[in-house]
């Protein structure tokens, strides 16, 4: 692959990177080597002005307690972004990670939603990222909202939603309207496609831009420091995904 030339995840790593700028800590959980490359990319061209922690990694964390400390930074105020998925996400950015079906008699279980209500109060710039971008994890109305995207008036909540990244689009999140904003797409999707391919209901521009492919600068740091620095935590990600000549 040429330096002109990028994968699916390396545009996503670069479309989260920009969406870190300017900001003092992130913090990414397990099982998320596509947010956690993204915070190393950011952090690299911060010129190492950004503080990174990555769950599971010796290299690229500080913490001394675990997870439990994630909790503590961000009731301090001292996370400033972080990232959450789930099974299913609706038009209110809504999360579930509990299963499908009716509680609790449900048709499937999903991981558990663990801390993922609680930093989404606490975090201000919470990025949902999700691969798959179809109309059976984007729904009208999630089974069980196991995180909820928007608060009642008067409950205190400084974190909450910023975007939703997905293998198609990106989207905003217009908190004051509780609902998404169609914000670009990806090379090779259409406005058609995007609607096609999502449940729930949206806002969108007259004209929709494409979302910036990553620059070649961009590329040789993906392919060079950060995947060297994400192969501690994720090595068949690295492998796999991030090799490129």
């Amino acid at each position: 692959m040429s330096a002109a030339e990028h994968s699916k995840s390396e545009l996503l790593i670069a479309v989260i990177a920009r969406m870190l700028d300017g900001l003092g800590h992130v913090a990414v959980g397990a099982s998320s080597p596509i947010p956690g490359a993204a915070a190393l990319l950011a952090r690299a061209r911060a010129k190492k002005h950004l503080r990174v922690s990555v769950l599971g990694s010796l290299r690229h964390n500080d913490f001394t307690d675990g997870a439990r400390e994630i909790f503590d930074c961000a009731a301090q105020g001292r996370i400033d972004a972080f990232f959450l998925g789930g099974g299913q996400i609706d038009g209110a950015a809504n999360v579930n990670l509990v299963g499908l079906g009716e509680y609790p008699d449900l048709n499937k279980r999903f991981p558990g939603s663990y801390g993922s209500a609680y930093l989404y109060f606490l975090v201000p710039r919470v990025i949902l990222f999700r691969p798959e971008h179809s109309r059976r994890v984007l729904v009208p109305k999630v089974d069980f909202i196991s995180a909820p995207g928007v608060s009642a008036p008067g409950i205190y909540r400084p974190g909450g939603p910023y975007a939703l990244v997905t293998e198609r689009s990106v989207f905003s999140f217009e908190r004051e309207q509780g609902r998404f904003r169609l914000h670009s797409i990806h090379a090779g999707e259409t406005a058609a496609s995007i609607a096609e391919n999502t449940g729930f209901d949206y806002d969108s521009p007259a004209s929709v831009p494409e979302t910036p492919p990553p620059s070649a600068e961009t590329l040789a740091l993906i392919r060079g420091d950060v995947g060297a620095d994400i192969a501690e935590v994720y090595p068949r990600f690295a492998r796999e995904i991030l090799t490129a000549g």
